[in-house]
């Protein structure tokens, strides 16, 4: 979780970083064992590690069954952050957009609607299950907040956020407003 990447355009590489280990800049596409020699020792010791990297092409990297985006509230977020009574980073979700002035959890209501995100439209098709991902803090990758069991216990899910797919492109800019059309 604590892993941040910067990409180079111009020479095609990417440098991550992680509080516990050197910089790596790497190309991809040439040097995917530099990468797996530099994340082993992140990688849990009871799980199955990664042997080397594959290309995705032209296919979406999302963790749904099609090309999405990821919506997120701030009232959802402070839920969970009264709900343990202490601030948490929105980066633990991994959002693509966050919205402000919804009540909590109201995204889930826009399954099947449309939002109007300044000039562009978004189909919200399902909520987004959590995993133990959103256990560890994004600037340490150590588990620190056990936010399904919150879920789980106080709202009898695991869900936080939806993904949408994009109906009509357009822009969008910071403090576009975001309507339900």
């Amino acid at each position: 979780m604590a892993i941040t990447a910067q990409v180079n355009q111009s020479t095609g590489t990417i440098t991550l970083r992680h509080p516990d280990l050197c910089d790596l800049t790497l190309d991809p596409a040439s040097q995917g064992a530099s990468l797996i020699k530099w994340v082993r020792p992140l990688m849990p010791k009871n799980r199955a590690i990664s042997t080397r990297l594959v290309a995705a092409g032209t296919h979406g990297m999302t963790d749904s069954a099609f090309p999405s985006v990821s919506l997120h509230t701030v009232a959802s977020h402070s839920a969970i952050e009264d709900s343990l009574e202490r601030k948490l980073s929105t980066e633990r979700w991994r959002g693509n957009i966050w919205m402000d002035g919804f009540s909590p959890f109201e995204e889930f209501d826009w399954i099947g609607k449309t939002l109007r995100i300044g000039c562009a439209e978004l189909t919200v098709k399902e909520r987004i299950t959590r995993c133990l991902a959103t256990a560890a803090n994004p600037d340490t990758g150590h588990r620190d907040a056990d936010v399904l069991s919150i879920l789980n216990k106080t709202y009898s899910h695991q869900d936080f956020g939806v993904y949408a797919v994009v109906t009509k492109s357009g822009d969008i800019a910071l403090n576009d407003s975001a309507e339900v059309l």
